[in-house]
């Protein structure tokens, strides 16, 4: 019961509603009955009563949560509800609670004033409000305000549907980063210290995580709050849930980033073809003109020799491109569980020669990774061509030693081959490494074709591959499937 006695003989002479509770008792006063024209008997003194036949419905699910944001943490509210008369009308009240009350209320109790408004709210007022309801859900617009003076956290009902946190519940200040996906947590921290302590507003992009677990998209947008003496007291916002238009930006986004790659390594191929025929129809060009002004046979037979040579060396080319159109043809391929041990084993059979003639040692590791969906043929072709880049490039004073090991990070897929090599003057060669016909060794039987497939062959199915080489120490090839 109210323990200031003062106060309640005060507020029972003058004929004040009030709803008091106590001890899980609710009692309403016989004020608040008679100005709606029930009888104790005529009603059940309950929230679920209250709630399913008193209140107006538009003010139901706000009032419940004022409700029990007052009984479980003592969370004071103001608010205009409808509430049915026993003859079928409406009368609004303004619903009051302790720290709204111009008096303080001593003891255990709780204390919902109801003040009839002598004017109702006009039909424009409700029109608004029901349109401002309608469009938070229809947009998925949730609502909040974080209090300084109370330190607290305010949401509205559709924040805590989109977020799929239940009725009533109370947002916490001091663990609200948890309301962030991890990556993004420092992104939020960074929008609400700028926006209270410079009063910087702030409108981003940013990944929310609901209750369940749930990473999403949401527009955030928030500004600060001043009160008469321009000092910041809190900060209000809204968040959009849009996490579909978002994806499909990013999706879209990968698209184009694939569409003009492609369209990168299409220009250098046609480069590359006009180039290197260029070449060879240029020799065979010289050597026909030559045929015509040397007058020996033996001089005509000996350039008809060199014809056979260039004509080898076309060939080679056309293959050479052949093979790299046949990559970019091949990406509609099934991938399959491919085994990264037993496909190594296939590369030792057909390299096994070049192995032993070496003393390669070939070290491997792939319980992280055992195997990947991939096109078979290209994993045994990316192995076999860094496999053999690291014996054909071996430090000419030790003999190759490779360590081959897949890895498993964030759900991203890793391969990486390391030797102990020659290394590679990166200074001078690494823009050059993957071209085509780019050598960065002086051997003699570098070609400069290998690495230029394999990257085509990785970044066909959108992985990317990267290098780290130390000149006398030796290289690491990375990539990320």
């Amino acid at each position: 019961m109210i323990q200031n006695h003062l106060f309640k003989n005060v507020i029972d002479d003058l004929d004040i509603g009030y709803w008091e509770l106590h001890n899980n008792i609710s009692n309403w006063s016989a004020a608040f009955l008679k100005v709606l024209g029930y009888e104790p008997e005529d009603v059940e003194i309950k929230l679920d009563y209250f709630l399913n036949h008193l209140i107006h419905t538009d003010d139901r699910p706000d009032f419940r949560d004022n409700f029990y944001s007052l009984v479980r943490n003592h969370l004071d509210f103001k608010q205009v509800i409808s509430i049915k008369c026993k003859n079928g009308e409406y009368k609004e009240f303004i619903c009051l609670t302790n720290d709204n009350l111009p008096i303080n209320v001593h003891g255990d109790a709780m204390v919902i004033f109801f003040n009839e408004r002598k004017f109702k709210t006009s039909e424009k007022v409700k029109k608004d409000y029901f349109y401002y309801r309608e469009n938070a859900e229809m947009t998925s617009t949730g609502s909040w305000y974080v209090d300084f003076k109370k330190q607290k956290s305010y949401w509205d009902d559709q924040a805590r549907k989109i977020l799929e946190y239940p009725e009533g519940y109370i947002p916490s200040i001091r663990n609200s980063t948890k309301y962030y996906a991890e990556e993004h947590q420092q992104l939020a921290v960074d929008c609400f210290f700028k926006c209270a302590m410079a009063g910087m507003p702030f409108e981003t992009e940013i990944k929310m995580l609901t209750a369940k677990g749930r990473a999403f998209w949401v527009k955030a947008v928030g500004k600060p709050v001043y009160n008469d003496d321009k000092e910041i007291i809190g900060i209000r916002g809204i968040f959009q849930d849009i996490d579909d238009e978002k994806l499909k930006v990013i999706t879209l986004q990968k698209t184009s980033d694939i569409i003009a790659s492609q369209n990168s390594r299409l220009f250098n191929f046609a480069h590359i073809v006009s180039h290197n025929l260029r070449s060879h129809t240029s020799n065979l060009t010289l050597i026909t003109q030559l045929i015509d002004d040397v007058e020996t046979v033996y001089e005509k037979l000996e350039l008809l020799n060199s014809i056979k040579d260039v004509s080898e060396s076309l060939n080679t080319t056309i293959d050479h491109l052949n093979e790299v159109v046949t990559i970019q043809t091949q990406t509609n391929q099934n991938k399959l569980e491919v085994s990264f041990s037993a496909t190594l084993d296939n590369v030792k059979k057909s390299i096994g020669g070049i192995i032993r003639e070496t003393n390669a040692k070939i070290n491997s590791d792939f319980s992280a990774l055992p195997t990947i969906e991939y096109i078979p043929a290209y994993l045994e072709s990316i192995l076999l061509n860094l496999v053999t880049n690291a014996i054909k490039y071996k430090h000419p004073d030790r003999d190759p030693e490779i360590s081959i090991t897949s890895s498993l990070l964030d759900k991203n897929k890793f391969l990486e081959v390391t030797d102990n090599g020659s290394g590679i003057d990166m200074q001078k060669f690494g823009n050059k490494l993957f071209g085509m016909y780019k050598t960065f060794h002086y051997n003699k039987d570098a070609v400069g074709i290998g690495l230029f497939i394999t990257k085509n062959q990785i970044e066909s199915l959108n992985g990317q591959i990267f290098v780290d080489s130390s000149l006398e120490k030796g290289t690491s090839f990375k990539i990320h499937f």
